[in-house]
């Protein structure tokens, strides 16, 4: 994100970017960091760009963006957020489309469409709903209030709190260590879970097993599993 005369306010060109990217990531990346010039994460939507568009230009760019927020989802490698300062309306739309997301204390949290006379449009009432719960959502967007980080936490708006500052370094140093899983595992910790959590129980049962036999009789895990149990004593337990 490298608008910070703009405080990172999300314009078209921005999100066709992201789409872009996470359509078809380079084959040898194993894991994405998004983080942000300046001090805050995004501002929100551009709205210089939104003054004046008919029913169907709105609904044409909020499926624009929902392509682009759901390639970020549907990656097959982990996708970490840094989030600091403000994470504001379509920048939270975008965070929420990450897998992990660390958070500055100082970090804030916002979707103000409500009071702004419009409604959300590039997946909250999707992604933060599924985060933190409709009436959660609701209450945000009634009130447009402000959300510090350490509610944000608490609600599972993010999953993890950086020391002052650190928020890049520790997002990043997550980013190297979850990168050095067997590939396969990590695509099935993104996609499997994601689909699991929509399904009923039994079907959801049925999937892990699948998901299970496809992981543990790869190559790569006959090759891992062969180097824990070679390897010294100690480190098997």
């Amino acid at each position: 994100m490298n608008r910070p005369e703009k405080r990172n306010a999300m314009n078209e060109e921005m999100i066709t970017v992201v789409g872009d990217v996470f359509a078809a990531p380079p084959k040898e990346w194993k894991a994405v960091l998004i983080k942000a010039e300046g001090d805050h994460f995004s501002a929100g939507l551009d709205l210089s760009e939104h003054r004046s568009r008919s029913p169907e230009e709105v609904m044409n760019i909020s499926s624009h963006w929902h392509r682009a927020t759901q390639a970020v989802s549907d990656s097959r490698i982990p996708v970490i957020c840094a989030l600091q300062g403000y994470v504001i309306g379509a920048g939270l739309e975008l965070a929420s489309a990450a897998h992990v997301r660390f958070a500055d204390p100082a970090s804030r949290f916002c979707l103000p469409e409500g009071r702004r006379g419009i409604f959300v449009g590039g997946g909250a009432s999707v992604r933060v709903s599924r985060l933190i719960g409709v009436s959660r959502l609701t209450e945000m967007m009634l009130s447009g209030r402000e959300v510090d980080c350490a509610e944000a936490i608490s609600i599972g708006l993010c999953q993890r709190l950086s020391e002052p500052g650190r928020v890049q370094e520790d997002a990043m140093e997550y980013a190297r260590e979850v990168s050095t899983n067997a590939p396969l595992s990590n695509r099935m910790i993104l996609l499997a879970l994601a689909q699991i959590g929509e399904m009923p129980p039994a079907s959801g049962l049925f999937t892990e097993s699948l998901a299970a036999a496809l992981t543990q009789t790869s190559p790569e895990a006959v090759e891992r599993m062969n180097a824990f149990f070679d390897g010294p004593r100690e480190r098997r337990g």
